[in-house]
C-alpha cells in the first residue's frame, strides 16, 4: 500500500517564525483595510449605535440584554455602549477597533489551521483575510457584529481543538479541561455576539470528525450539548429580536419548496463571489424562484451532489475538500434563506453573510496552491513566495479598492445603484441622504418616486416622500396624500401619524381628524411630549375642549421639563381659568428660564402680573419684553398703562408717544395719550 505523503506544515506560531509570520498577518490585513478608518457611519449605524437609546439614552446598559434591543448581538451593542463612553461618536476609533479585531481573527484562524495540519495553513488565513468579499463586514460598523463574533468564534473552535487533541499529546488532563471551559466562555461570547454562530457545535463536531477521523458519539453528545442548549437559547433570543423588527413580514413570505430551491441558489452565489468577487454590490438584485419548474431545483441538486461525491471520497483523496464544503454549507445554515430574517425583504444575499462560511474554500485553496507546488518536482522557493505574494497582492488591493464604497452614505448608495438600479431600497435610502442636504429636495423626491415605482407598498417611502412635499409651497395636499397612503399600508407608524395630525390642525374642516391622529400617535409613541404638545394645539381649536388642553400640555411639561413652548402655551390655557393663576405664573416663568430671550412670554407674563396687581414685576417684564423687541406698540401701550397705575405718569406719556409713532393708526393710545395730556395740564 503507497504511503500517504505528508505535507510541510507551516512554521509554530510560538515559535520565532511563527510569531512573524503573524504579525506579517496582522500587518497585511490592518494595512488593506486602511481606507475603511476614513469612513463614516452609515445605513443602520444608527439603529444599532449613534441612535440606539441603549447606547445614547434614555434607556441604558441593562436594556441591551433585558430588551429586544438586543437584537442578535447583546455583546456587540455592549461593545458600542463601552467604545461610545470613550470616544463618543467618532467613526474612527470604531473602524480601528473592527480591523483589529479581523486581523486577530485572522491570526487565529491561522492557528486553528495549523492545528489541524491544513497545508499552506498561513496562506489560507491570508486569503481569508484579504479576500474583498470581507469588506462590508469590516468597513461597516454594524457589522462589527461579523468581526467580534468571528473572533470568539474561532477562539472556541482553537480551544476545542485543543482539548481534543489533548488525549494523543499526552496532555494533563487538567488543561484538556481549562481548554473545554474555554471553549464554552468563547462560544457563549460568540453567540452573544451574533447569533448566527448557532452553528458552532456542528462545527465542532465536524472538526472533532476530521482529528479523530471518525465520530465517536459518546464523546461528542457529552462534549456538544452544553453547546447545543447555548445555541438553542440564541435561536431562541434571535426568532424572539427578529420577530420585533418585522423580520416575518407576510409581504415577503415564502413557501417551504421555494426557500429550499433558492438555497442552492444561494450556495454557488457565495461560492461563485469567493472565486470572482466581482461586482460586490451593497444589495444585491432579489430574485425570483418558482420551485414548480424543474430548472429552479438544478442548483440545489447540485450542491447535494457535490457534497455526496465528495463524501463518498473521502478516504481516497477528498477528504479536506469534503470537510471545506460541509463547513461551507454548516456555516451558511443560517443565512440560506430557509428562516426568515428582515434582510431578505431587501435581498437573498449580502456579502456580510458568508464572513465565517468563506473559510472554509479559502483554507481549501491555500490548502490546494501549497500541494500544487509541493506536486512540482523541485520548484524554486521563490517561485512558491512569489505566486503567494501575487495573489495576496491582488487581494489586497481590490479591498483596498473596495473599502471607498463605505465611505458615507451618499457614495454607498449611487455605488449600489449603479449596479442595481432596480433596487427599491438603495433609492429609498439615497433619498434620505439628499434630503439631509440643503438644495437637493428635488433630486430626493425623484428618488423616493422611484422607489414606489419599483414598490408601491413601501409605507417608509410613502411617509419620507410626504415629510419632502411638506416642506414645500403648494405641495400640501400631495403630503396628505402620502401619508395617508403610508398609515393605510402600515398603520403603525407613530411619526406618521404626528406628522399627518400636524398638517390636517391648519386645513380647515379636518380639525377632528387632526386629533384623532394625534390620539393615535400616543397610543403607538405613548412618552412623546411633541404629540402631547400638538395635540393640545389642535384641540385649543374645538370648542369645549380647554380642560383637554390644559391636560395635554401639563403632560408635555412633565415629559419634557424644558419644553419651553408647551409651558407658555399651557400658562396662555390657565391665565383664562380663574383660580389658576399662580400655576399660569410658574409655567411663565419656567418657559422664560428656558428661553430668557422670548420677548412674547416676557409679554403674557407681565399682563398677568398686572392682573395680578404685581406692578413693579410687570414692569420689569414689559421693559424686558421691549429690549428683546422694541418695535412692538402693544407692548408699549401696555406698559404704558402699568406705569400710569404706579405713579409714572410722565413715563407713561412717553411709551404712549412712542406707540404712536410706530403705529400712527393706533387709536387706544392716541386717546388714552390725549387723556394724560389733559390730566397733567389740570
Amino acid at each position: 500500500m503507497a504511503r500517504r505523503r505528508e505535507f510541510p506544515v507551516s512554521p509554530q506560531p510560538g515559535s520565532r517564525s511563527g510569531r512573524w509570520l503573524g504579525l506579517a498577518l496582522l500587518g497585511l490585513t490592518v494595512l488593506a483595510y486602511l481606507p475603511a478608518l476614513s469612513c463614516g457611519f452609515i445605513w443602520d449605524d444608527d439603529a444599532h449605535l449613534t441612535q440606539n437609546p441603549c447606547i445614547v439614552g434614555p434607556l441604558g446598559f441593562a436594556d441591551i440584554w433585558t430588551s429586544a434591543y438586543a437584537r442578535i448581538c447583546p455583546l456587540v451593542q455592549s461593545t458600542f455602549w463601552l467604545e461610545y463612553r470613550l470616544w463618543g461618536l467618532e467613526p474612527m476609533p470604531y473602524h480601528l477597533v473592527t480591523i483589529l479585531m479581523h486581523a486577530a481573527a485572522s491570526v487565529v484562524l491561522w492557528r486553528v489551521l495549523r492545528l489541524l495540519h491544513v497545508p499552506g495553513a498561513w496562506l489560507g488565513a491570508a486569503l481569508w483575510a484579504l479576500h474583498p468579499v470581507q469588506v462590508e463586514s469590516v468597513a461597516w460598523i454594524t457589522e462589527m457584529k461579523n468581526t467580534q463574533s468571528g473572533l470568539f468564534f474561532l477562539l472556541a473552535v482553537l480551544f476545542f481543538c485543543r482539548s481534543r487533541l489533548a488525549e494523543a499529546a499526552n496532555t494533563p488532563a487538567a488543561r484538556a479541561r481549562r481548554d473545554y471551559i474555554l471553549t464554552l466562555v468563547f462560544a457563549a461570547m460568540a453567540l452573544a455576539s451574533k447569533s448566527s454562530t448557532v452553528v458552532l457545535p456542528l462545527v465542532l463536531g465536524l472538526c472533532g470528525w476530521w482529528i479523530d477521523r471518525g465520530w465517536r458519539w459518546r464523546r461528542n453528545l457529552l462534549e456538544l450539548t452544553p453547546l447545543l442548549v447555548l445555541s438553542l437559547a440564541a435561536g431562541i433570543v434571535t426568532l424572539w429580536t427578529q420577530q420585533a423588527e418585522g423580520a416575518f413580514d407576510p409581504e415577503f413570505a415564502r413557501g417551504f419548496a421555494e426557500r429550499v430551491a433558492s438555497a442552492g441558489k444561494v450556495f454557488w452565489f457565495y461560492a461563485g463571489k469567493l472565486a470572482w468577487p466581482d461586482p460586490l454590490i451593497f444589495i444585491y438584485p432579489r430574485w425570483r424562484i418558482d420551485p414548480a419548474t424543474a430548472t429552479a431545483w438544478l442548483p440545489a441538486i447540485a450542491a447535494a451532489a457535490l457534497l455526496l461525491g465528495l463524501w463518498w471520497q473521502r478516504e481516497r483523496w477528498t477528504r479536506g475538500a469534503f470537510f471545506a464544503a460541509a463547513y461551507f454549507v454548516i456555516a451558511l445554515g443560517p443565512v440560506l434563506g430557509l428562516v426568515d430574517t428582515y434582510f431578505w425583504r431587501y435581498s437573498f444575499v449580502g456579502d456580510h453573510f458568508q464572513y465565517l462560511a468563506s473559510m472554509g474554500p479559502l483554507a481549501l485553496a491555500g490548502a490546494g496552491l501549497r500541494a500544487g507546488f509541493d506536486a512540482l518536482r523541485s520548484p524554486p522557493r521563490w517561485l512558491l513566495h512569489a505566486a503567494g505574494a501575487l495573489i495576496l497582492m491582488t487581494l489586497g488591493i481590490l479591498t483596498w479598492r473596495q473599502c471607498a464604497m463605505y465611505r458615507n452614505d451618499e457614495i454607498l448608495w449611487t455605488t449600489t445603484l449603479r449596479m442595481n438600479p432596480a433596487s427599491w431600497s438603495a433609492h429609498n435610502n439615497l433619498a434620505v441622504e439628499l434630503a439631509r442636504q440643503p438644495g437637493r429636495s428635488a433630486e430626493a423626491i425623484a428618488h423616493y418616486e422611484e422607489a414606489l415605482r419599483l414598490r408601491p407598498h413601501h409605507a417608509q417611502a410613502h411617509y419620507n416622500l410626504a415629510k419632502e412635499f411638506a416642506k414645500i409651497p403648494g405641495r400640501r395636499n400631495d403630503a396628505i396624500r402620502h401619508y395617508e397612503e403610508a398609515l393605510r399600508i402600515d398603520p403603525e407608524l407613530g411619526w406618521a401619524h404626528l406628522n399627518l395630525a400636524a398638517l390636517l390642525t391648519n386645513t380647515p374642516g379636518r380639525e377632528l381628524d387632526a386629533v384623532a391622529h394625534y390620539e393615535e400617535t400616543l397610543r403607538l409613541i405613548p412618552g412623546s411630549a411633541e404629540a402631547h404638545y400638538s395635540l393640545a394645539i389642535a384641540l385649543w381649536k374645538i370648542p369645549g375642549r380647554d380642560a383637554d388642553v390644559i391636560a395635554n400640555y401639563r403632560e408635555a411639561t412633565r415629559l419634557r421639563p424644558d419644553f419651553a413652548d408647551a409651558h407658555y402655551n399651557l400658562a396662555l390655557a390657565l391665565v383664562r381659568q380663574p383660580d389658576a393663576h399662580a400655576e399660569a405664573a410658574a409655567h411663565f416663568e419656567s418657559a422664560l428660564r428656558s428661553r430668557p430671550d422670548w420677548p412674547e412670554a416676557h409679554y403674557g407674563y407681565a399682563i398677568l402680573l398686572s392682573g395680578l396687581s404685581r406692578l413693579p414685576e410687570a414692569i420689569a417684564h414689559y421693559e424686558e419684553a421691549l429690549r428683546l423687541g422694541p418695535d412692538s406698540p402693544l407692548v408699549h401701550y401696555k406698559l404704558a398703562e402699568a406705569l400710569y397705575h404706579s405713579g409714572r405718569v410722565a413715563d407713561s406719556i412717553s411709551h404712549l408717544e412712542v406707540a404712536l409713532q410706530i403705529d400712527p393708526n393706533f387709536e387706544d393710545a392716541r386717546r388714552r395719550l390725549a387723556a394724560l395730556r389733559q390730566q397733567s395740564r389740570d
